[in-house]
């Protein structure tokens, strides 16, 4: 039962990692683009991260956590968007942080800065979808 149930943690967690490779394209297209037209670094971040943020909330509704932990709601939930958004802020906040000591404070060049936190974001992003908002 357990390895069951292991199994489906991985399926679950390698469909969040293929909606999230979208939107990791969007985020990266995004951000890039704002960033090669002069925008600074925190205000390009937010928006890219909210451009892929939206995209993630269709997906990981429809295919990664379709019918999950939360009742099995598969209309909208006032709440799990809300939870989702609180996450995804903190996530947001987290990550622009961390852009800021690694390109301002080490000296990371700002693609390879975003790709590190990147890695670090899905992982909290991950757990906290799963556990708490679907």
């Amino acid at each position: 039962m357990q390895d069951k149930a292991w199994r489906a943690g991985m399926i679950q967690f390698l469909k969040f990692n293929a909606v999230g490779l979208l939107n990791t394209f969007i985020d990266f297209a995004v951000f890039t683009l704002l960033h090669s037209l002069g925008m600074l670094n925190t205000p390009a971040q937010i928006i890219s991260y909210s451009a892929g943020t939206a995209n993630s909330f269709f997906w990981n509704k429809k295919v990664t956590f379709k019918g999950g932990n939360r009742g099995g709601n598969s209309g909208f939930d006032r709440m799990q968007l809300v939870r989702f958004i609180v996450l995804n802020l903190m996530v947001l906040g987290i990550s622009v942080l961390l852009i800021h000591l690694l390109t301002d404070r080490l000296g990371v060049q700002v693609l390879m800065a975003k790709v590190l936190v990147t890695f670090v974001t899905v992982i909290i992003n991950f757990f906290g979808s799963r556990k708490w908002v679907f």
